[in-house]
């Protein structure tokens, strides 16, 4: 039998094939510039935690997200800070600290969650953790 055939590119011959280019509208910021602000964010992410300030490093990391192409690195550290966040939440002040946050923040909250979920073993997080978030985020 031959399996030649699954090796052929279909959507190179469809004028309808719908780019990655055309998801979504590439962040405008230089990937240097967005990875630069990524640190900061996680210098100020830091600090927040140092004073037991939950809602407000969580704030911070979900405020002006990296997205799009060609920011690889900026959007694995923005994942990881917001990781190091939800490990040091105690499962008991989660829904507090989603409430305040508005409709989008919780939207790009939710797809960090995925991201961390499709990850395995990725960070020092496990899967309770993120279902546990994940549970909290649904409901509110």
């Amino acid at each position: 039998m031959d399996v030649n055939f699954r090796k052929i590119d279909i959507d190179q011959f469809d004028e309808d094939v719908l780019q990655e280019s055309e998801l979504y509208v590439a962040d405008p910021r230089d990937p240097y510039e967005v990875l630069e602000e990524a640190k900061q964010r996680q210098a100020a992410v830091r600090t927040s935690l140092a004073r037991s300030d939950i809602g407000g490093a969580l704030g911070i990391v979900l405020e002006n997200a990296p997205y799009g192409p060609n920011v690889e690195e900026a959007k694995n550290l923005t994942l990881q800070t917001l990781l190091s966040i939800l490990n040091s939440t105690k499962s008991t002040e989660i829904a507090g600290v989603i409430k305040p946050l508005s409709p989008d923040a919780q939207d790009t909250l939710m797809k960090y969650l995925y991201k961390g979920m499709a990850l395995p073993g990725w960070g020092d997080i496990s899967g309770s953790v993120l279902l546990g978030w994940h549970e909290k985020v649904w409901d509110a």
